[in-house]
């Protein structure tokens, strides 16, 4: 959720959408908000400051984007992505479609930073569990024999050889799943169109993860991080100029026949749902960085998630743990603004090296 820097707004804040003046702030500049389904939830694009034909316009090409990136990049439903692994369990070398090229390149890069513990390559596994679907649903638990035969052929980012357009896998149960990563990077490119034509001021939110460019009137962004539990909200952070906020947790699940819930991030060492994490809230300059990095995280768990954070050169990370601590760097804990009575803390030492301009 959104608002500018305002306590009387900040306590409104219920669920993680955006706050532009609807909950009683004021606001100087016409403010233009559009609702585009994608990627299994809403995509909010508040435009700032530009003619409403202009807003009107940009608008409607987001959603042309969105659109076709979702039809791209869908895991389980025929289009390019599907035609890609189908092509990569052959071993053979084939011409990557351009929709799923820069994807995969962004991906393998992240995945190698991440010590594989970002691992866009586990799609039959995820497949397994159920998670291919479009609404949650009933299914057949896997075995731990069968986990255990799918976590041993170890598909890996690495198994890719990627040389220009073309690209091969030296392990056919590689299957690629973008769902770590693919609404960050239609973020980016959201806001990178929207830079296009000349609009400095806006805000892409999906579903609560968001990249915001510019300020509200001159003022900051203010961002909601939901509770652990997922309702309500128990911090805050500012955000101005350019940058992204994604916040994971287990509260995002997936039913299964047994009576019990389960998460959809899957430890790849395991095979199972990550355990030791309820959330992780990641900020960046990149959407797509930040989406895979709080995957990353989450499975790093309170044990590893400094190490992978200065990998990935993620400078500010906040991560619940399983018995409700907070852990987070100092740069982190400097931008949160807790609504909550103070929890515990646990703050590690300056994440440093080369990393988030802004940091």
């Amino acid at each position: 959720m959104i608002s500018r820097a305002s306590p009387a707004c900040a306590a409104l804040i219920a669920t993680t959408l955006v706050c532009l003046g609807l909950l009683g702030c004021t606001r100087a500049d016409p403010v233009y908000n559009s609702r585009v389904p994608a990627f299994g939830t809403v995509i909010d694009v508040s435009i700032l400051g530009v003619p409403k034909k202009t807003a009107e316009w940009a608008a409607g090409e987001i959603d042309a984007d969105f659109s076709y990136m979702q039809r791209a990049w869908h895991a389980w439903h025929p289009g390019p992505l599907g035609r890609t692994n189908r092509l990569l369990a052959t071993g053979e070398t084939f011409a990557a479609p351009p929709s799923v090229l820069p994807l995969i390149e962004k991906s393998m890069r992240l995945s190698s930073l991440s010590d594989d513990l970002f691992n866009p390559a586990l799609g039959k596994l995820i497949a397994r569990w159920g998670f291919h679907s479009d609404v949650p649903q009933c299914v057949d638990l896997p075995t731990s024999e069968e986990v255990a035969r799918l976590v041993a052929l170890n598909p890996r980012m690495s198994d890719i050889t990627l040389d220009g357009i073309t690209l091969r896998s030296s392990n056919p149960s590689v299957q690629l799943d973008f769902r770590g990563i693919a609404k960050g990077y239609a973020i980016d490119k959201a806001i990178e169109h929207l830079r296009q034509m000349d609009i400095q001021n806006a805000i892409v939110n999906a579903g609560g993860d968001l990249r915001a460019i510019g300020s509200r009137d001159g003022q900051p962004w203010r961002v909601a991080i939901r509770r652990p539990s997922g309702t309500g909200v128990f911090a805050t952070v500012d955000v101005e100029g350019d940058e992204s906020v994604f916040t994971l947790g287990d509260y995002e699940r997936h039913s299964a026949c047994d009576g019990t819930n389960y998460h959809r991030v899957i430890d790849p060492r395991t095979g199972y749902p990550a355990k030791g994490t309820r959330s992780v809230t990641v900020l960046h300059t990149d959407a797509a960085t930040a989406d895979a990095a709080a995957t990353a995280l989450f499975v790093a768990g309170p044990g590893r998630w400094y190490e992978i954070a200065q990998r990935m050169g993620i400078r500010y990370v906040l991560l619940v743990d399983s018995h409700g601590t907070l852990h987070m760097n100092p740069a982190m804990q400097e931008r949160l603004t807790f609504l909550d009575p103070a929890p515990d803390i646990s703050v590690s030492p300056p994440l440093t090296g080369p990393g988030d301009p802004r940091s």
